[in-house]
């Protein structure tokens, strides 16, 4: 008897729940890509999740938050991206520059700074294990 392997299922579907606010209908949104997702051993209750943000030429994420208890560090790994976080001001980063994010921190900027070449960068979340969903769209005013 064969039995099936249920790990690439439960990746595609982390990959929606991670994914959810770049399924918007802009086709110009950003494309997420699961990574990793491992528990702290030193760390009881918290796990080290890794994504992959890539943007096609002019393309933006929606205004989010993320999971309550997320500490973020976002790195460009290629081209430029524009982010702006809390009150902080709006600025572009180039390959190999970084920025973090504290918990509850409104994200309200996050795009690629180009028109015409595709950026992308990895986003390192440390999070609590229960929390399965990692961003959550702002409401629209």
């Amino acid at each position: 008897m064969k039995m099936n392997n249920p790990l690439p299922a439960a990746f595609a579907a982390l990959s929606c729940i991670i994914a959810s606010p770049a399924l918007a209908h802009d086709p110009r949104s950003e494309t997420v890509i699961p990574k990793l997702r491992e528990a702290i051993p030193t760390v009881p209750g918290k796990s080290l999740v890794a994504v992959e943000v890539d943007y096609e030429p002019g393309a933006a994420s929606q205004p989010h938050t993320h999971a309550r208890s997320a500490f973020i560090y976002a790195y460009v790994l290629s081209g430029e991206v524009e982010s702006k976080v809390n009150d902080g001001p709006a600025r572009i980063y180039k390959t190999g520059e970084g920025w973090s994010e504290p918990p509850g921190a409104v994200h309200s900027i996050s795009r690629n700074a180009s028109s015409t070449k595709p950026a992308k960068l990895l986003a390192v979340f440390v999070t609590d294990t229960t929390e399965t969903k990692l961003t959550f769209p702002m409401k629209q005013n």
